[in-house]
């Protein structure tokens, strides 16, 4: 078997791994490198998507291969990509619904399957259909097809004479239901419009079950636990067998799924593993449980509005903020976004995840169609910004930065702001929290889960966030008890711990590097 990593063997996320058997080869993830974005982008400036594929190409964001789209390679690119290799590639195995992960899945050549959970899938499509702009890396599991432009061949425009927006194959590791079945091919513009019949409907590829399809490996998936719902790992068998964690940990709800991985590794002679925290000296490991203890007691000590901030499809700490809600007399107030995620979700295993929950009415001009489906489908469940600002502790209010200009409509004045998230490790992250701090300092919060000292550079208070990563003390205890023959390390930006703890069992790959076994 021939292991190649083409990205993220030295930074956390962008994890694209190729592995491959004679005819047959599938790659584990194929997300998204924001380190090496970074390098190029930020906020305001960004891959331009009238060009396809061709910037990522041209700056090494992409492995250079001949496996995207056709439709996205213009054509003062198409001979240039020809000269290289075309890998094969049976399907993509997503780990989890985090763009580090997926986020150039969609450039792959539109007949390679997508492998996930019901739930990561379920998340793709929620992501896809309440994103904006023009953000190729948003689009799965649907896209839509592009053409050269009449005005000049190398510009690739959306076909806008088509009726249906494309689906990927699906090749789901377990069942789902008719209702998510539906949701796959389901659009909010579609059902408000059935009557004007001008919307782009889905049309839905094949949705398979890993049991029916052949894959040219024997693939087995493990729910495991993570920050987002649905994250799996994998144990793939060929000629000798792989165990792949993508990201995990256990100290969250879902940790005794990720022992039953662990269990299920030690058939695995190669161990590819995240190592996301395996660099951090004097790493906090904080469960969620204490997350949840720690936020509850200042919610009950807090004097008019809460504003809880927490990562984006961080589920888990949602669910934990509605039951401090529910026990200290408050109402927890979610964006128009974290409603949809929610109600798909709910379509996964037939949970009511919306019922308690109030959902924000911010001051839009016109409302996404999504949107205002979410308030005609849950009648009675949005509040105004003016009955926020009314009775401000009776509420929970679920914001981040991002949302704090519409905090100028409710005007808190006070209240107490919880920082419930990851760090500022990147110094346009830092410059985001000087940012925040202004915000909430002008509303009149009470900060907690950082400050800001005299030199202007945040301190984190570890106690009201767990990491969505498997801690350093931890993942050496359970390397030692998968004991691989092999272990290679990704989506880390410290190889050299494994070096130094196992010694010649390690592979440590550059991007780009293969090895075999």
């Amino acid at each position: 078997m021939k292991i190649t990593v083409y990205d993220g063997s030295q930074t956390i996320g962008g994890s694209k791994i190729h592995i491959q058997e004679g005819e047959n080869g599938l790659f584990l993830d194929f997300g998204m490198n924001f380190a090496k974005y970074a390098q190029y982008y930020e906020e305001f400036i960004s891959e331009r998507p009238s060009r396809g594929i061709h910037d990522l190409w041209k700056l090494g964001l992409i492995p250079k291969l001949n496996i995207y789209r056709k439709d996205l390679i213009p054509q003062d690119l198409t001979g240039e990509v020809s000269q290289y290799p075309k890998i094969p590639v049976n399907a993509v195995l997503i780990s989890h619904a985090h763009l580090d992960h997926v986020g150039n899945i969609t450039l792959l050549d539109e007949n390679i399957p997508i492998v996930g959970s019901p739930t990561t899938m379920i998340i793709l499509k929620a992501l896809r259909d309440t994103s904006r702009g023009s953000h190729m890396g948003m689009e799965l599991p649907y896209y839509t097809p592009k053409k050269p432009s009449d005005s000049n061949p190398y510009v690739l425009e959306a076909k806008r004479e088509i009726k249906h927006y494309i689906n990927r194959n699906i090749i789901l590791t377990d069942e789902l239901s008719e209702s998510g079945l539906n949701f796959l091919s389901w659009l909010a513009n579609v059902e408000l419009a059935k009557s004007k019949g001008r919307t782009k409907s889905i049309q839905l590829g094949k949705v398979q079950h890993l049991k029916e399809r052949e894959l040219g490996f024997e693939v087995h998936a493990y729910p495991v636990d993570h920050s987002i719902y649905g994250a799996l790992a994998y144990v793939v068998e060929g000629n000798t067998a792989i165990a792949y964690t993508g990201d995990f940990r256990l100290h969250g709800k879902n940790r005794g799924e990720s022992r039953k991985f662990v269990k299920a590794a030690r058939s695995a002679s190669v161990l590819i593993t995240e190592g996301t925290r395996a660099g951090r000296e004097d790493d906090e490991n904080v469960s969620e449980e204490e997350v949840y203890k720690n936020a509850k007691a200042i919610v009950e000590e807090a004097k008019g509005l809460v504003v809880a901030d927490f990562s984006a499809r961080n589920f888990e700490r949602l669910e934990s903020f509605k039951k401090i809600a529910e026990e200290t007399g408050r109402e927890l107030v979610v964006t128009t976004k974290d409603a949809y995620f929610l109600h798909a979700l709910g379509l996964v295993d037939g949970k009511d995840y919306i019922s308690g929950l109030r959902v924000y009415r911010n001051s839009k001009a016109k409302p996404e169609k999504w949107e205002e489906w979410i308030f005609l489908n849950y009648p009675g469940i949005g509040i105004t910004p003016e009955e926020v600002g009314r009775d401000r502790e009776n509420y929970i209010l679920c914001f981040s930065f991002y949302d704090m200009p519409h905090l100028l409509d409710v005007m808190p004045e006070g209240g107490v702001y919880i920082y419930s998230s990851s760090e500022a490790f990147t110094e346009e992250q830092t410059f985001s929290f000087l940012r925040l701090w202004n915000w909430l300092q002008y509303f009149g919060f009470e900060v907690r889960g950082f400050s800001v000292d005299d030199d202007g550079k945040p301190i984190f208070e570890g106690s009201l966030h767990a990491s969505g990563h498997i801690s350093k003390e931890e993942l050496e205890r359970v390397i030692d008890k998968i004991d691989p023959d092999y272990v290679i390390p990704v989506h880390t930006e410290n190889p050299e711990w494994f070096k130094g703890q196992w010694d010649k069992k390690v592979i440590t790959l550059k991007d780009g590097e293969s090895w075999e076994v």
